[in-house]
């Protein structure tokens, strides 16, 4: 579908957001580590549903993160415990502060599925640290395109983050789908920023 020029209505109940996707065809130039870097990676070996929720929604909720809240618990393990899907905490000292997923099920391709840390942990470096660590575990593999998608519901500095660490915009959409908040999977208070109509 084709949209002409001009604004369009979004129902009651609804959000939406343009969504930009980006790639890199070939590892960039590093951006260098914040110094004293207080955080480690932990993959987590065999993720559970309900553990992976709860920092999905830690790290995810204040930018209307939802997509795997509405999954049952089987179709949630079916992606999370694929062998190809590889899911890591972020750590520091006051435990999670992040969360990371690399999707390598694409053949010679990995997505970068889900990238973010805590509340706490924006603006102190965290996400540079934690994007270095995808960069050398995306491109350890046998890959040729490693990709990402962000949207305008996502942090204001996501995109260009995405922009500095190497990736390409190649494609813009426009999502609409249900507000999680009215549907109960996430807090009526998530997402100040985006008003609930």
């Amino acid at each position: 579908m084709r949209l002409s020029d001009g604004l369009f209505e979004v129902p009651a109940g609804k959000i939406a957001a343009v969504v930009t996707s980006l790639e890199m065809l070939a590892p960039p130039l590093r951006r260098p580590d914040p110094a004293a870097a207080p955080w480690t990676l932990d993959r987590v070996e065999a993720p559970q549903p309900e553990r992976y929720r709860t920092l999905f929604r830690r790290v995810g909720a204040e930018w209307l993160w939802y997509s795997r809240l509405q999954l049952t618990d089987s179709a949630l393990q079916a992606i999370i415990g694929d062998p190809a899907v590889e899911i890591y905490r972020l750590l520091d000292e006051g435990g999670e502060a992040g969360l990371l997923e690399l999707d390598f099920r694409d053949r010679g391709s990995c997505e970068l599925s889900f990238f973010g840390v805590v509340p706490a942990s924006i603006g102190r470096g965290a996400g540079r640290w934690l994007m270095n660590r995808a960069l050398d575990i995306a491109w350890s593999r046998a890959i040729f395109r490693f990709w990402v998608h962000s949207c305008t519901l996502d942090h204001p500095a996501a995109l260009g983050f995405y922009v500095r660490s190497g990736f390409r915009p190649f494609r813009r959409q426009v999502e609409i789908a249900d507000d999680p908040r009215r549907s109960g999977l996430l807090e009526p208070g998530a997402a100040a920023q985006v008003p609930v109509l």
